[in-house]
């Protein structure tokens, strides 16, 4: 059933406390419920619940009779209560063995841990499972002790003992309230590691980081990027953590990256667990920014909630502002905000353009996991970035100190946020209120400035799309930053931030110089709203120049990718032009690898053009998507061929004897370096320089880099190396090594990359109950394959259909989100156009399909 954020009503029972007891069996665990619940409206008591075997029900500690109550697919229902405050006790047994959507309590590799971000804590026990319904809640926990030696849940352990049979047990409170979607468990056989945190205020705080006893040697980066966690929101938002201990832990088989029970939070072993035999520098910075993410939850999404679901990027898009902000601190900012900004352009932009756009706060849903997304997210990340950019870090703060300090303990909504920001500083957000509301990708477009009384005059106009159920966009509230750079000068003359509030407007620098030859102009700087900038008349030669002079690291690297992207698109068009932009590009990318005062990172990412996400959305519905692919490969091996010699030469001198360390200078050469092999391996004959690399590599981050730069090669070096990358993985025990050489594979361009992930799928190692080993094939096969998966045949299409359907039985989560991958049929030719929607029909048709899959199939198909 649709659920829509206008049908909000509030809860008729309160319920002040939870009280539960799991007994941990060999084939069932028993869970007991005591809810004190208060009448706050009255009527039936309506419980959510699923896969639950109800073994009783008592109210006030009296059994009732089967006619008091109702047992439905998905409720229970009291239909008469007590009047008065009373306590509900149920006990209902549940398997965790045999729960492969691993939502609610579940087993991975022998131990038992919980996932109940949106909607699993229902697959425990029955409870209003909702975010406003906040508890304190207690725990008792037990099980054998040989099995389970580590029993944990959410708060401080307050006790511990041993019972017969040789079980033991033990009991945690937590002391602040909660909703059902943040309890968690773990019991298991686990190794970890210790740390301390001391408090701006002086509480020492106990740290534990656990995991399967052989990746023990893998979680010390994980337990320091927690510790500057905890002192980056000390010192930048006065933040300070409030439990006694903070756990986390490591599981092999989960949905998600990680989630931040309070107190307990579970990872994905993807997201912690990094050493450098066995992660790449992007793994590090991952688990360096996922690990701060769920810990800067413990305030922006747990002392302070989500009212429903609608209001998730409340939560989410806050904590990945917040994630974001200090990975810039930790690392390189330039860099990091690129990334960001890639992330956007290829994936959130291409989510507003295809039939599931949504805006950041949606309007309705069939399943919420399926909106876990990157606008959700991401796009809600830059939500909040605006906020800062109107009203300046100093009212950033007053406002988010004001909406911590207003909505301690409560579930409240995005319009609470933005009304703690307007109060804290006396803006008027009332207009800013549609990057919540609308959906879709705004285009800002930029006139010719002229010159007109000692001013530069710019005006700029908005305009976005329709999207399904909303064809109609009023303008949105867009801060522009922006800069006048002299030609002459080579330098920026003017700055200032343009307030769009209107479909058109005209802005203005002051105190220019009439009598300049010419001025260039550089907007949405450091990527200030998330738009697609269109700047009228904008030559190469003008891109060339803020390829070159820009100060802003995020448009240098948009005016490279600018340039790439005509050398492509021209190219697929048999555009006349198409030479022409080749030599502008050829000449950014020259000044690229001559550019030795330039930071290394930021020079790998400017030798790296647009993807074919980010091209598609730039060309007409009805394209040949095979025919794009051949022109970006084209194009990155014209570019390899044209500078061999100087990529060669750039890639020898990067050589190093150092020690592996993760400090930006050494993760920049790697980088730089590992490009310029990637782009010398579209070259024929190159596969020596590739297999010599991996010889010689002392990292992942380089061994993998030189695996993948063969992995479309039909040649011995390939089939040498990539045995020996699964080999060692295998030796080691390192199952996300072991991922990589799947994923590898599965992404790689070569003209038999269907039966190759057809083998892949065969392969002893695959299963489809992990989803990390799972994505790393199919997931990858459908989302960085474009030319294998679009071929012509159909036959990536019917692949990737049989496993949504196959997989659906399993987990409906990783199978909905592998629907997807069908979402943009409509971009495509009507050959493939067909095929893809008959793949959709077929999809949604399946018998027994999840509601998850089913809404993912059927919202595409509209």
């Amino acid at each position: 059933m649709e659920k829509f954020r206008k049908d909000y009503a509030a809860l008729p029972y309160d319920v002040v406390s939870v009280d539960l007891d799991f007994d941990v069996g060999a084939e069932e665990t028993l869970v007991t419920s005591t809810l004190a619940l208060a009448p706050a409206g009255g009527g039936p008591l309506v419980l959510d619940g699923e896969d639950l075997r109800l073994v009783s029900v008592a109210v006030d500690g009296a059994p009732l009779a089967p006619s008091a109550y109702e047992v439905g697919a998905e409720t229970l229902t009291i239909a008469a209560p007590p009047a008065q405050p009373f306590t509900l006790t149920t006990v209902v047994g549940i398997k965790p063995a045999e729960n492969t959507q691993l939502s609610g309590l579940y087993e991975s590799s022998g131990n038992l841990c919980t996932q109940c971000e949106a909607e699993g804590f229902r697959r425990i026990t029955y409870f209003y499972d909702r975010p406003d319904c906040m508890a304190s809640y207690t725990c008792r926990v037990e099980a054998d002790k040989a099995k389970y030696p580590v029993l944990l849940s959410n708060g401080n352990e307050v006790a511990r003992g041993d019972a017969d049979g040789g079980r033991h047990w033990a009991r945690f409170e937590d002391p602040f309230k909660k909703p059902s979607y943040l309890f968690a468990l773990v019991a298991g056989d686990l190794g970890g590691i210790r740390g301390s945190f001391t408090t701006k205020s002086g509480r020492a705080i106990d740290l534990r980081v656990w995991s399967e006893h052989e990746n023990v040697g893998q979680l010390d980066w994980s337990l320091e990027a927690l510790k500057k966690a905890m002192k980056w929101d000390e010192d930048v938002y006065g933040l300070e953590y409030d439990l006694d201990v903070y756990h986390i832990v490591a599981v092999n088989d989960f949905n998600m990256g990680a989630m931040e029970n309070k107190g307990l939070n579970v990872f994905n072993t993807a997201c912690v667990l990094a050493a450098p035999e066995t992660a790449t520098d992007g793994d590090y910075d991952r688990v360096l920014g996922v690990v701060a993410h769920e810990y800067f939850h413990n305030w922006s999404g747990n002392r302070v909630t989500c009212r429903d679901w609608f209001q998730l990027t409340l939560k989410e898009g806050l904590t990945v502002f917040r994630d974001q902000h200090f990975t810039e601190d930790m690392t390189s900012r330039a860099v990091k905000r690129v990334d960001d900004v890639r992330v956007m352009r290829s994936a959130q932009f291409a989510q507003d353009a295809g039939p599931m756009a949504h805006p950041i706060r949606p309007e309705s849903y069939v399943a919420m996991d399926n909106f876990y997304t990157v606008t959700v997210y991401n796009k809600g990340s830059e939500v909040i970035r605006m906020y800062r950019t109107l009203l300046g870090w100093d009212g950033f703060r007053k406002g988010a100190d004001l909406y911590f300090s207003r909505h301690d303990g409560s579930a409240v909504t995005c319009d609470d946020f933005r009304q703690a920001m307007a109060d804290a500083t006396g803006r008027d957000l009332a207009q800013f209120e549609r990057w919540y509301t609308q959906a879709g990708t705004p285009t800002v477009t930029a006139a010719p400035g002229t010159v007109v009384d000692g001013a530069y005059a710019v005006a700029l106009s908005q305009a976005t799309k329709g999207t399904p159920g909303q064809e109609d966009k009023a303008p949105f509230h867009v801060p522009i930053a922006a800069a006048l750079l002299d030609r002459a000068a080579g330098a920026v003359v003017a700055e200032a931030t343009f307030e769009l509030t209107e479909a058109s407007q005209t802005f203005s620098f002051g105190a220019v110089d009439e009598g300049a030859a010419d001025y260039v102009l550089s907007l949405n700087r450091d990527f200030s709203a998330p738009v697609t900038m269109v700047v009228e008349g904008q030559t190469a030669e003008d891109l060339l120049f803020l390829a070159t002079y820009d100060t802003d690291p995020v448009n240098k690297w948009d005016a490279t990718q600018r340039l790439g992207a005509a050398a492509v698109l021209d190219a697929f068009a048999g555009a006349e032009a198409a030479d022409a932009s080749f030599a502008a590009l050829a000449r950014a990318f020259g000044a690229t690898l001559e550019d030795e005062a330039g930071d290394p990172s930021l020079r790998a990412l400017n030798l790296a053009l647009p993807g074919f996400s980010e091209l598609s959305l730039q060309l007409d519905d009805g394209f040949d998507p095979g025919l794009l692919c051949a022109a970006l490969k084209a194009v990155k091996r014209q570019l390899a061929a044209a500078f061999e010699a100087e990529l060669a030469a750039l890639y020898d001198s990067l050589a190093s004897d150092a020690a592996f360390s993760v400090d930006a200078a050494e993760v920049g050469r790697r980088r730089l370096r590992n490009a310029c092999l990637g782009i010398l391996s579209r070259l024929d004959g190159q596969e020596f320089r590739a297999a010599a690399h991996y010889d010689a590599a002392d990292c992942m981050t380089d061994r993998l880099a030189a695996a993948v730069a063969l992995a479309g090669a039909a040649s011995p070096e390939r089939d040498r190396v990539l045995g020996d990358f699964f080999a060692t993985a295998k030796a080691s025990k390192a199952d996300l090594v072991v991922n990589k050489w799947f994923a590898l594979q599965a992404s790689a361009d070569a003209d038999d990359a269907l039966a190759t992930v057809r083998a892949l799928v065969a392969h002893p190692d695959f299963t489809r109950t992990n989803p990390n080993r799972y994505r790393s094939v199919v997931n990858t096969f459908a989302g960085a394959n474009p030319a294998a998966f679009h071929a012509a045949d159909g036959g990536g299409y019917d692949f990737v259909r049989d496993e949504v359907i196959a997989t659906d039985k399993l987990n409906p989560q990783v199978a909905a989100r592998l629907a997807g991958a069908f979402g943009n049929w409509r971009k495509f030719d009507a050959p493939r156009q067909a095929k893809m929607k008959a793949c959709l029909e077929a999809i949604r048709d399946a018998a027994g399909l999840s509601k998850d899959t089913y809404e993912i199939a059927s919202r595409s198909l509209k």
